[in-house]
């Protein structure tokens, strides 16, 4: 982390952060202003996290709020849930969204329903942080992009950021959350740099995404790894097309607004997010752009994302199967 600052106050201040450490300023800021905050799950103690993001909380904070647990996605995230319906705010590290499924009955039946079915006098006020993406030769079992399932079920939110300042502001709103919020981190991009607030106040609200890079011609809207992949792309394009970037940042709530107004303007749309291209993310955002803004479209959407399949563990094959900058631009140049 730099250390030099920005001139000015609140979040007019910044330093320049990586996703780990904006994430990691997040979690600290939060458990110095709320006792009741506190992390659990696999190596997240003294090992400091299997991508070290919780790296030196443990010695800030103590074994009792940073809290190293068995190999058990479903026991400790049902503590999780026990925890966060007995008045307390855990933050759940699940280290691959590929194990999430472990913990299927403990998420789905449990924290996305408690909340509802006392009639709203439970909160359920936890956050569970896991990673997901392909890239590193990591194989099918730890490279999956799962958060389109857990932007699907009532009762529990999702978000998935792709700079380092929507990172450190959207956490923090998870973990103030009084509902489950789930907190989706692309692992190919944690040394990405970008300027943070300081402000220990600073957030950013759950459902608002934000315009990266306006453009005139075309709409990307894009999560985590592709943000950079389509901003890189903009920028390669600028002589040729003037392309609008959009950061998602929330899955569910979904900022349609932005995406409609950002539509309207520019008449075509491009969806870059690395999971799965049927019945997925992609098509979600179609239909919210067709159901509010289909007279704005002058061309049919284009979808960038995962084949369905799994991801490979050859690097030759897994960079055929992973979408990048070149797959955005053979998409925006299909529109313009």
């Amino acid at each position: 982390m730099s250390t030099e600052s920005r001139p000015g106050d609140g979040v007019d201040q910044t330093e320049t952060m990586t996703m780990r450490e904006a994430i990691r300023a997040a979690l600290r800021e939060e458990m110095q202003d709320d006792e009741n905050v506190f992390i659990m799950g696999e190596d997240v103690g003294e090992f400091g996290g299997v991508f070290s993001v919780t790296d030196g909380l443990v010695d800030e904070f103590g074994e009792d709020r940073v809290r190293d647990t068995p190999i058990s996605e479903a026991g400790f995230t049902g503590a999780g849930v026990g925890a966060a319906a007995t008045g307390t705010r855990p933050v759940v590290e699940i280290m691959f969204s590929d194990f999430l499924g472990v913990a299927s009955e403990q998420i789905i039946n449990q924290m996305a329903k408690m909340r509802y079915m006392f009639g709203g006098k439970t909160e359920m006020p936890i956050t569970v942080r896991t990673t997901e993406g392909g890239g590193m030769g990591a194989a099918s079992q730890h490279s999956g992009t799962l958060h389109t399932w857990f932007a699907h079920f009532p009762g529990l939110l999702a978000v998935a950021p792709g700079t380092p300042r929507a990172a450190k502001g959207l956490l923090k709103s998870a973990i103030r959350s009084d509902d489950p919020v789930f907190f989706f981190e692309n692992k190919m991009i944690y040394e990405r740099e970008g300027e943070v607030p300081v402000d220990p106040n600073y957030t950013v609200p759950l459902g608002q995404a934000s315009v990266e890079r306006e453009g005139e011609d075309v709409t990307v809207v894009a999560t985590q790894r592709m943000v950079g992949e389509s901003l890189d792309l903009a920028e390669e394009m600028a002589g040729q097309a003037s392309v609008e970037v959009i950061d998602l940042q929330s899955l569910y709530p979904l900022d349609t607004d932005t995406l409609v107004e950002s539509v309207e303007k520019t008449g075509r749309l491009v969806v870059a997010d690395e999971s799965p291209l049927s019945y997925g993310t992609h098509a979600e955002l179609m239909a919210r752009v067709m159901e509010d803004g289909f007279y704005s479209l002058d061309a049919p959407p284009m979808r960038v994302g995962v084949a369905d399949t799994h991801i490979p563990f050859s690097p030759t094959l897994e960079q055929e199967v992973v979408p990048s900058a070149e797959d955005v631009r053979s998409a925006v140049e299909k529109l313009v």
